[in-house]
Order: C-alpha cells, then structure tokens, then sequence
C-alpha cells in the first residue's frame, strides 16, 4: 500500500518534502492538475451568444469547479494550440 501525502505549513516546507522525497512511494491517483495563470488579462472581449450556450458553458465550468470565463478562455486556448487545418 502507498503512503499518503503529509499535509504541510507551508509552501517551503512542501517544496522541501517535493525536492527530496521519493514520490513513486505516495499515493498520487487523489491529485488534479492545476494550470496558473499568471499573464495580466489587459483585454477585453464582449460577444453575444445563444443563452442556451452560454447555460452549457457555466453548466461545464460549474462541474469543473472554475469561473464560466476561464472556462471559455481555457477553450479558445485549447483551440489556438491545435495544429492547424489547411483547407
């Protein structure tokens, strides 16, 4: 059976347990990833959509646990980072 993972005090004290540890000990299934975003949002985007669409949209965001906005703006990130089609 693998361990569980120490709660910790602070960020140092977790970044000390990550950098030394072995982590292929601990039971690591429980864990999400996290994005961050750190980029200043400096502009703005306004458009209107069906309100069905935009139900659906908070509805995903809300299973996510995350704004409706970062939702969309997650989505317009993913659709960027595909490879392009050429018609």
């Amino acid at each position: 059976m693998k361990k569980t993972i120490p709660t910790f005090k602070s960020d140092a004290e977790a970044e000390r347990f990550v950098a030394t540890a072995d982590l292929s000990k601990y039971d690591l299934s429980g864990l999400k990833p996290v994005r961050f975003e750190f980029e200043k949002k400096s502009a703005q985007l306004n458009m209107r959509v069906p309100q069905g669409l935009l139900d659906a949209v908070k509805q995903r965001a809300a299973v996510r646990g995350i704004p409706y906005t970062r939702f969309i703006r997650e989505a317009v990130e993913s659709a960027l980072s595909r490879p392009q089609k050429t018609r």
